[in-house]
């Protein structure tokens, strides 16, 4: 995924001037050729990710489209009340890039796990939220956020992620892609969970359940659309998330769900607190019980 989004900002800031990439002391290498080919419109701000976020909202106010990148935790948690007041605030058109959704910093434990980042994030006004699942979505979700006039919050794995689409398709903010129909269970997710639920979901039709997989990209504005016909032709919801369970991706769809009126089977995966454990990042998802096994589990107990 950061090959993918660093590919296309490399391409954006060739055609457009007005785009800068604004880092804080980290990801210097991988920069090496950005740097290289466009210096100028490259600023590293040092370890001071609160300062970035100014720094972009006044860039923003003279006209420029800052992509300010660093691990997501640290943009979350340690500069929120920048990105809440200097940019979402003055609706300022600053697109906010943090790498290493979820635990896919496995290896680095809870600090650098961006587990609690949508339950905040997504409460703030004006602000679009962007998980996407494969390089390719990457790339599109980089230029969708370019072409978007307001706040963007692009929620990043790492650059291990495998490509989950065959074909192109249209990326549109706002819509949810089905990766795989079937009408017995729905399994909801975002970014890199979607290898691990489309695998469950390979699982569960061994043992004869149709799992339809949908892909919401876009974590707000939500589609509520695709979550309202998966309510109906379903009647069963799993959505699966390395994410804290209070307000992330579930919490979401659970309220589309209870605004529906309608009765149905709806499950919540993720985390109970902070993650525990270190080592790969499958090795990790399965001691907190948000893996292949847990989504599995809970489908068979239902049927």
């Amino acid at each position: 995924m950061r090959t993918a989004y660093l590919d296309t900002l490399y391409d954006l800031a060739k055609k457009d001037k007005n785009v800068y990439a604004l880092i804080s002391d980290n990801g210097a290498i991988v920069y090496d050729k950005y740097r290289k080919d466009l210096g100028e419109q490259y600023l590293n701000l040092g370890i001071s990710e609160a300062n970035m976020l100014g720094m972009a909202a006044g860039m923003a106010s003279c006209g420029k489209i800052p992509f300010a990148y660093t691990i997501g935790a640290f943009l979350a948690y340690r500069a929120f009340e920048f990105l809440r007041n200097d940019i979402c605030l003055q609706n300022q058109n600053v697109k906010v890039v943090g790498t290493g959704a979820g635990e896919v910093y496995s290896a680095l434990g809870p600090t650098h796990h961006a587990t609690e980042d949508l339950g905040g994030l997504r409460s703030l006004p004006n602000l679009t939220v962007l998980c996407p699942a494969s390089p390719m979505e990457v790339k599109k979700a980089t230029m969708a956020a370019y072409e978007h006039q307001g706040p963007v919050y692009l929620r990043l794995g790492t650059n291990k992620e495998t490509e989950l689409y065959a074909n192109d398709y249209p990326f549109r903010i706002g819509k949810g892609v089905t990766l795989r129909e079937g009408k017995d269970v729905a399994l909801i997710g975002t970014g890199s969970m979607l290898k691990d639920i489309l695998d469950a979901a390979k699982r569960l039709q061994e043992k004869g359940i149709q799992a339809r997989v949908i892909n919401l990209h876009t974590i707000k504005p939500l589609d509520r659309e695709i979550i309202f016909q998966a309510i109906e032709e379903t009647g069963k919801i799993i959505v699966a998330e390395d994410h804290n369970i209070i307000g992330g991706l579930g919490s979401a769809v659970a309220e589309v769900v209870a605004e529906s009126g309608e009765g149905i089977k709806f499950k919540r995966i993720g985390l109970k607190g902070f993650s525990k454990g270190y080592g790969t990042y499958e090795q990790v998802k399965e001691a907190n019980g948000v893996g292949i096994k847990e989504i599995c589990s809970q489908v068979e107990r239902w049927f």
